[in-house]
């Protein structure tokens, strides 16, 4: 059956022409803060995004999505400091692998449920950064350091310019965002939708819940551990604390809350308002910005889920609505 492209589709296709376009405009291609910041809203947005497939449309929350970001980032950082290798292979073995362990781990702890589960997640975090804080193969808890080599695309390294690494950003924005929109629109987000709304009703239906989460999963794991082979490249080194951590599983959480939870675009705007905060804020304040970026986000966060549980993407379809009531209104007494 041949779907109708809807509007969120023409946003979503308008969007990334117009971020393809940004670079052109005077001003902002030679200005290296700007372009680390649009593409760090990319690559927060990205990684948001993977989370919501689990967190959002599915409603499992899971604070683990680090352990599968590390494990791309390293399987970049492998391919290229250990076997001389470009990042391409290594990226795409580590998101395979970030999926098969995803499902490993989550067909057990998906018996678990509210607290319980996310307290397990938590767990495994723990587990895997302690892991390769000692593991001495990937470099233990000093990392791996990249060498100087060919920039390019082949290698996925820029020195001069940002460029580069922004149409990167950008792509996996699209790549990301374009799955996400597809499970939206076809049997497996209505799954998801079913399985966040009651499990046991939707298992009554004849949806296999089991299975929708783990699918779920694996997805959200691959695209997570993409985003973190990307983060390696663009940081040129890894090492636990900067990909394998309980306060990078919290981004992940924290800025799709802020947007809006099961929604396309609250990653988005989530990203829009964390990333430039915290870069903007270290950039004028120097070491005061990493706690005042923090402090701000925080208040941010109990503000809209005290007033709008569902983000800032929730307020403007609110607003929309009233307008919309208004309108309406209007005609009627006309």
């Amino acid at each position: 059956m041949k779907r109708k492209i809807e509007r969120k589709d023409w946003l979503l296709f308008v969007l990334i022409i117009l971020f393809a376009l940004l670079p052109a405009i005077p001003g902002i291609r030679e200005n290296s803060l700007t372009m680390h910041v649009i593409l760090m809203i990319f690559l927060m947005a990205s990684m948001s995004q993977s989370w919501n497939i689990v967190g959002g449309y599915c409603g499992q929350v899971s604070f683990g999505h680090s352990v599968f970001f590390g494990i791309g980032a390293y399987g970049a950082a492998m391919a290229v400091v250990k076997y001389g290798m470009t990042p391409w292979p290594g990226a795409l073995v580590g998101a395979f692998l970030a999926a098969g362990i995803a499902v490993l781990i989550s067909w057990p702890v998906f018996r678990l449920s509210g607290h319980y589960f996310a307290i397990a997640t938590f767990a495994i975090v723990e587990i895997f950064n302690r892991l390769f804080m000692v593991w001495y193969w990937v470099g233990g808890a000093i990392g791996l350091d990249y060498s100087i080599s060919e920039q390019g695309i082949v290698n996925f390294v820029w020195y001069q310019s940002k460029v580069g690494y922004y149409y990167g950003a950008l792509f996996l924005f699209g790549l990301v965002f374009g799955v996400v929109r597809w499970m939206e629109r076809h049997r497996i987000g209505y799954y998801l939708r079913a399985v966040r709304e009651g499990q046991e009703t939707a298992e009554a239906l004849g949806v296999d819940s089991t299975k929708a989460k783990l699918s779920a999963m694996a997805v959200s794991a691959f695209l997570a551990a993409l985003c973190g082979a990307f983060f390696a490249q663009y940081n040129y080194r890894v090492d636990p604390p900067m990909v394998m951590s309980l306060d990078m599983s919290m981004k992940f959480v924290l800025v799709t809350i802020l947007g809006g939870t099961g929604t396309l675009f609250g990653p988005l705007v989530g990203a829009a308002v964390l990333v430039p905060l915290q870069e903007y804020s270290r950039a004028f304040l120097g070491g005061l910005g990493g706690g005042v970026d923090l402090i701000i986000f925080g208040l941010l966060i109990i503000l809209v889920v005290v007033k709008q549980p569902k983000g800032v993407v929730g307020i403007f379809s609110y607003l929309r609505r009233r307008m919309v009531e208004r309108e309406s209104v209007g005609k009627e007494n006309d």
